[in-house]
């Protein structure tokens, strides 16, 4: 009997690539599934790269945003494709009132923000249990009380050879040396992000080992892309704000490594299975770390840190600035052929 399923997606294209274990769990307990998504503009270039998705709805609410009558609308919509049940992973009151605007008999959500009588299938959330995000989203997946299935397997993203293809005519690069791909924004805030002179610094070592540097991030971004490529010497390429999500995917597909702050892109590489160096201040891998087995964990375990917070607290931000470049050079070693600084052998 075919089963039908909204899920409530995050807002973070972070956390939108950690729900993916979710959706295919949901498939394996359902094999008549069709899974319907309910995703901010910026994310859905995410569910068109995940075959488990059979259809993406809009979420067309910005951060913070309450429009009781526009949700009530948008609620009376999706009513009509009859869904038999949503699952609310964000945590927000906001985000559980669509799918009781739907009349959605089944509506599944770890308890939060007083939201118990919008859903009638609540859970308490264990956090001991559960420290990891992608165990929580899981964890929605199974009836109330049990376990989750583990292993939990990894994010898959699939890119497009056409749109590489493509993106690499359009943006006028080539592939005829190897590709790092930096990503140096963290739209939470600051505290998440690596200095820029460290990025330069360690573009110029990979440049000088025979590879290219592609710098990767919104249009937010742009700014520190620019500084990483002129205090590299502009050796960096600054890609920041020139590519859609849909074609940071492709792109990123192509490099051989990646260096990442914790942000999106760091899960999006993770996802397209790229050997990436994670660089964590003021959040914890314990949380969010990449889901792949081609990852190492950049960190200096500072008793300040992890403070979570989006502006280091303190004003030095020496979990980063600290984190010297040849930290991350270093652990690049096991996944790529080793690499020679040829600054080191004069």
């Amino acid at each position: 009997m075919m089963k039908k399923i909204l899920v409530i997606a995050p807002s973070w294209v972070g956390d939108g690539v950690m729900a993916q274990p979710l959706y295919r769990r949901l498939h394996e307990r359902h094999p008549d599934l069709e899974l319907h998504v309910f995703a901010p503009s910026w994310t859905l270039p995410l569910l068109a790269r995940m075959p488990e998705v059979h259809k993406a709805h809009l979420n067309p609410f910005g951060h913070g945003q309450l429009r009781l009558r526009d949700r009530w609308q948008v609620g009376r919509m999706l009513a009509r494709e009859r869904f038999d049940q949503a699952i609310v992973l964000p945590n927000s009151i906001k985000s559980a009132l669509v799918p009781m605007f739907a009349g959605i008999p089944r509506r599944t959500g770890f308890l939060g923000e007083s939201r118990y009588w919008l859903l009638n299938d609540a859970r308490e959330l264990d956090e001991t249990a559960l420290p990891m995000m992608v165990e929580r989203f899981c964890a929605l997946a199974e009836d109330k009380d049990q376990p989750v299935v583990r292993p939990i397997p990894h994010p898959r993203l699939a890119s497009s050879a056409t749109g590489r293809q493509t993106a690499l005519a359009r943006l006028q690069l080539d592939t005829q040396k190897p590709v790092a791909a930096f990503c140096p924004g963290a739209e939470y805030g600051p505290a998440k992000r690596w200095p820029s002179r460290h990025f330069a610094e360690l573009a110029q070592r990979f440049t000088r080992a025979g590879y290219q540097v592609w710098l990767f991030g919104s249009p937010k971004d742009k700014e520190i892309g620019d500084e990483i490529a002129a205090l590299s010497g502009h050796t960096a390429i600054n890609l920041c704000g020139k590519t859609g999500l849909d074609e940071a995917i492709d792109l990123l597909s192509l490099a051989s490594v990646a260096v990442c702050n914790d942000s999106g892109l760091m899960h999006v590489a993770a996802a397209l299975d790229v050997p990436l160096v994670a660089l964590y201040g003021s959040s914890s891998p314990d949380f969010t770390p990449p889901l792949t087995s081609r990852s190492a964990i950049a960190t200096l375990n500072l008793e300040c840190s992890p403070c979570f917070e989006r502006q280091c607290p303190y004003g030095h931000t020496d979990c980063l600035e600290k984190l010297v470049p040849d930290i991350p050079w270093k652990a690049v070693v096991q996944f790529v052929p080793p690499l020679t600084d040829k600054a080191d052998e004069t």
